[in-house]
């Protein structure tokens, strides 16, 4: 496990065996995701979306049909006329 320090600015420096883990190099931007459990993930903007697959945690919901999109968008333009 690899840990840092913040310093009084809020800065950490992140550790060599994160930044060859993630591929990280000098000016690569991050992202910081909050999940559901408290965890907070780093994530390189460079990645390709396809890897960040399953990274954050979804609440079971029931899969919507065409059929009900169509119907949800119809509604909802009716709803400005």
């Amino acid at each position: 496990m690899a840990s840092a320090i913040i310093t009084p600015k809020g800065q950490v420096t992140i550790p060599q065996e994160i930044i060859e883990h993630l591929k990280l190099d000098t000016g690569t931007k991050v992202d910081f995701v909050i999940l559901e459990n408290g965890e907070v993930k780093i994530i390189p903007l460079n990645t390709p979306v396809k890897t960040l697959s399953g990274i954050l945690e979804r609440q079971e919901k029931k899969a919507i049909t065409l059929e009900d999109m169509e119907k949800a968008i119809s509604k909802g333009a009716n709803d400005w006329t």
